[in-house]
């Protein structure tokens, strides 16, 4: 697979950045506590800021839109994510509001055991805001969100931009009764089999059901589809080419963010004009180098890292 080429215009991400509080067990959480961890890890986070760092690592000219508090998270947070290359130009910082925090609790194999958050300052990412940053929203090559911001905001956003690709990780069950209406506007949408099940009816019991829930998805408009079964890879569609993507054999230490690497490999092969095929193996490789580091994302992450870890 190739990465060279020019990008097609930049990559506007809006969602959730909040400061993570990652601790790992020492012993497998199936045995009765307490539990000891190995550490706590106080990182950078939040599902769709991670997406911003690996495209902007990954040399993609993007902007965050997000929602910070005028605390130490904020400032500690805003400075990460510069380093990285992300414009946050675009993002509001909320006097008086605390940055979003998230518990991250991982088992003793690095696999996630559980996560509680406080992201109640994603509220403030409002139709009324967006209004504010209109041409810089227009002139996206690919916008990346989830249905974790507020429904009315997400609703504005994909009624009126539809007309460019929007790509959606669906995050998990609690939030797809935001995202339902709006599944025809949604470019490329990644999800889990049991977001994937409750979406479209279809229980996905095994590998042989994954072309029929896609076939589902994309009579409804969603143009390409990234269905995660963990473990055991994903699966991906677009009407004209589908097919399988094992998961990575590498020794896996810590999952959180992985996900959030495969869908901005997916953002950047579209940015890149690249053939959905090898976008998937390009989108693969970025999850497989997330899940060799501790943090929520590579920090090594490019291009060229990723065409020289093959997996």
């Amino acid at each position: 697979m190739s990465t060279a080429g020019n990008f097609f215009g930049y990559v506007v991400v809006i969602g959730d950045a909040n400061l993570d509080i990652s601790a790992t067990a020492s012993v497998s959480m199936k045995m009765p506590g307490p539990h000891i961890c190995q550490e706590v890890v106080f990182k950078p986070g939040g599902s769709l800021r991670n997406i911003a760092e690996n495209l902007a690592l990954l040399g993609c000219k993007t902007f965050l839109l997000s929602a910070l508090g005028d605390d130490a998270d904020g400032e500690g947070l805003a400075a990460a994510t510069r380093k990285a290359g992300v414009d946050l130009s675009a993002t509001r910082i909320c006097a008086g509001h605390a940055t979003g925090r998230a518990v991250i609790v991982n088992d003793c194999d690095g696999e996630n055991y559980c996560v509680v958050g406080n992201v109640a300052i994603m509220d403030q990412i409002t139709p009324q805001w967006l209004t504010g940053h209109a041409s810089l929203l227009s002139g996206a090559a690919a916008i990346v969100t989830s249905p974790a911001i507020r429904k009315e905001t997400l609703a504005w956003l994909v009624s009126k931009y539809d007309q460019c690709p929007i790509l959606m990780d669906t995050i998990g069950l609690h939030f797809i009764k935001n995202l339902t209406p709006w599944l025809g506007h949604i470019h490329t949408l990644k999800l889990d089999r049991h977001v994937a099940g409750q979406l479209s009816g279809i229980a996905v019991a095994s590998r042989e059901t994954a072309p029929e829930v896609a076939r589902w998805f994309h009579r409804v408009g969603v143009k390409q589809l990234v269905l995660s079964l963990g473990g055991f890879g994903f699966y991906y569609s677009n009407e004209e080419v589908a097919g399988w993507m094992d998961a990575p054999s590498v020794k896996v230490v810590n999952v959180t963010g992985a996900g959030d690497a495969l869908l901005a490999g997916f953002a950047y092969g579209w940015v890149q004009g690249m053939p959905f095929a090898d976008t998937a193996r390009f989108a693969r490789a970025c999850a497989a180098l997330t899940l060799m580091t501790p943090m929520n994302v590579h920090p090594a992450l490019s291009p060229q890292a990723v065409e020289e870890l093959r997996v």
